[in-house]
């Protein structure tokens, strides 16, 4: 689960770390009220949407009046901001943050995640922070550094001399990075964050640290333990497919193809994803159903996958361990049945109830095309799509 900045930053100096005086806004005159209790004589106006990149977008601007307060609140709110992580379609702005100004003598990198590989919690950070963090990545990796903290020890003292040394801070600086550094793993930590990133995390004029930005995603596996913060929530953020998809407790991600997907178990989703590239064509989405998948949630996802309009044919392959094929079939039918179906339809079935499932759909009077193995299911949608076209 992801959540804005400002609410972000909340949750952060509830930790004790170091962030701006601000207030959010959702009106124009909300905005005006904020900058006039901040007081100035600099602010930061900056859209709330869950994307980076706003800076480059037009969604962050440092200004010196209450009536640039003003002026930029009218064209924030409102406005579709488009990013290089929005897509082509970008975000409508529906809130925004009132910033008191900072004055900045470095920009820093700093960013903490769950490390499955070595089980542990790893800090990466970089001298290099700002707005072109990931063509620093890329173009110069050396920059980029690295250390995992074992979570039998937590933050010990060599850790905050590896991190002050990489970010090369002076010794007060270090001394403030101590308290920063257990802030930040105790915020990650029991709040059971999956990402939390800063950039930048700042030196100011005054050689102070602070961290001028949060970005902040929540292991949805853990959120059941912070009603807090699932009040955090902002929907109209989510895309209303997979906002729909986490109700039935699905595993949706909407991509830009033509093939909507429906399948049991990710890795199995994933190559149905690839072979559908491999004949030419796109995925719509990702879409797992779960061994335990009940003929609701079955209908559900076919109505999920239909109520996409890129979708102009559709692939179910189901392999039955834990799940059974006849379930699949009454969900797909009950679903053609509520909705209908426009679009070509192939169904692979194999495993549990195999015979079952396909008695189900063939005595069902769909127009439905069967498959015998994933790459004649592939095959037949492909060149379905292909025809329909």
């Amino acid at each position: 689960m992801n959540i804005h900045e400002y609410q972000g930053k909340a949750i952060l100096k509830s930790f004790g770390v170091p962030v701006p005086k601000g207030v959010p806004a959702f009106t124009v005159d909300e905005a005006v009220t904020a900058a006039e209790e901040l007081g100035g004589p600099v602010w930061v106006v900056k859209a709330q949407i869950h994307a980076g990149g706003r800076g480059k977008g037009g969604g962050v601007k440092v200004v010196k009046s209450i009536d640039e307060v003003r002026s930029e609140a009218e064209r924030m709110l409102g406005m579709t901001l488009v990013t290089h992580q929005t897509g082509p379609a970008g975000k409508t702005v529906n809130r925004i943050y009132i910033e008191d100004g900072s004055s900045i003598s470095r920009e820093l990198y700093l960013s903490c995640l769950v490390d499955r590989a070595t089980s542990k919690v790893a800090f990466i950070a970089s001298t290099e922070g700002g707005m072109d963090i990931e063509q620093v990545a890329h173009d110069t990796p050396e920059k980029i550094f690295t250390m995992t903290v074992d979570p039998a020890t937590d933050i010990c003292p060599h850790h905050v001399r590896r991190l002050s040394k990489a970010l090369e801070l002076n010794g007060a600086q270090q001394k403030q990075m101590a308290s920063m550094l257990t802030s930040l793993y105790e915020a990650v930590t029991k709040s059971d964050m999956s990402l939390l990133e800063i950039n930048p995390l700042v030196v100011t004029g005054e050689g102070d640290l602070l961290c001028l930005d949060a970005k902040v995603n929540f292991d949805s596996n853990a959120i059941y333990r912070h009603p807090d913060i699932t009040e955090l929530r902002d929907e109209t953020e989510e895309d209303p497919k997979e906002l729909e998809a986490s109700k039935y407790d699905l595993s949706y991600i909407a991509l830009d193809g033509s093939i909507g997907c429906m399948v049991n178990g990710a890795g199995l989703a994933m190559a149905t994803m690839d072979i559908i590239k491999l004949y030419g064509m796109e995925p719509a989405n990702f879409l797992d159903v779960g061994g335990g998948a009940t003929t609701e949630k079955v209908t559900a996802a076919f109505k999920i996958i239909t109520s996409d309009p890129n979708v102009k044919g559709i692939l179910v392959n189901i392999f039955g361990g834990i799940m059974r094929c006849d379930v699949i079939a009454e969900g797909v039918i009950t679903a053609v049945k509520d909705v209908g179906l426009e679009v070509p339809l192939v169904v692979r079935l194999e495993g549990t109830n195999v015979e079952k499932g396909k008695k189900i759909i063939g005595e069902s009077g769909l127009n439905v095309i069967a498959a015998d193995d994933l790459d004649d299911a592939a095959k037949k949608i492909v060149e379905a799509v292909g025809e329909a076209a």
